[in-house]
């Protein structure tokens, strides 16, 4: 898997290089001293593309990749504003997102609504998506091969975006995007880097619904998040 991995990057080099020569107006190769000079820069850095939500989705197209296609009504692709400075990342859609193909719009999705609102904020303002955008069969957290398959999309969205931060609800979000064991009662109340951008952990609506007494503790979560915000303007 590693040599395949490795072939593929070469690939991929090889043809943002050859992009990268067409776009400066060469069809060909010679000894010309354009040429060489543009052969100078061949091992330099070559900046990523930035691509669009719209394009990630219709990669994503009917995504068959894994089990959790099986059951699944809609997918969950994600909702807000494509240059949100918050990107709100849950775990996985429940059965009401499995039924409107839109992340958070049952109860607990109620309840972040209103936390979004807590903080000045509305879902309009901010982007909301999950670590796997299909429903677990009972609403079970999502397993590894099948956060190990829809990963690379929400990677792809948040390039996309690039928020100045995201708030990582529950621990299967926390984990997955900080790659830590730790549960989120001891990721929560700080921030985290991921990727150059600052990721608060904070425990899920759902869990608040059955656990009102942590309400507490995320409402302290999100007056960092606001004195951040606030200072990063």
């Amino acid at each position: 898997m590693r040599a395949i991995a490795e072939i593929r990057a070469t690939l991929q080099a090889i043809q943002e290089s050859l992009e990268y020569f067409q776009a400066s107006g060469l069809a060909g190769y010679d000894c010309l001293p354009e040429v060489r000079r543009l052969m100078d820069t061949w091992n330099q850095p070559i900046r990523p593309r930035k691509e669009g939500l719209e394009a990630i989705r219709e990669d994503l197209g009917d995504c068959q990749r894994c089990p959790l296609s099986r059951q699944r009504r809609n997918i969950v692709f994600g909702v807000g504003n494509p240059r949100a400075r918050i990107v709100f990342v849950g775990e996985g859609p429940g059965q009401e997102e499995d039924q409107q193909g839109e992340p958070f719009v049952g109860a607990a999705g109620q309840l972040l609504t209103r936390i979004i609102q807590a903080i000045g904020l509305s879902r309009a303002e901010v982007y909301i998506a999950n670590v796997v955008k299909c429903r677990p069969p009972r609403n079970r957290n999502p397993e590894a091969h099948e956060i190990a398959v829809c990963l690379p999309f929400l990677e792809r969205q948040i390039q996309a975006i690039q928020p100045q931060f995201i708030c990582a609800l529950g621990n299967v979000a926390a984990q997955t995007l900080l790659g830590s064991d730790q549960s989120i009662s001891r990721l929560r109340g700080r921030f985290h880097d991921y990727r150059g951008m600052r990721l608060l952990p904070t425990y899920h609506p759902a869990y608040l619904l059955r656990n009102p007494e942590k309400k507490r503790e995320v409402w302290e979560d999100m007056k960092l998040l606001m004195r951040e915000l606030d200072d990063a303007r």
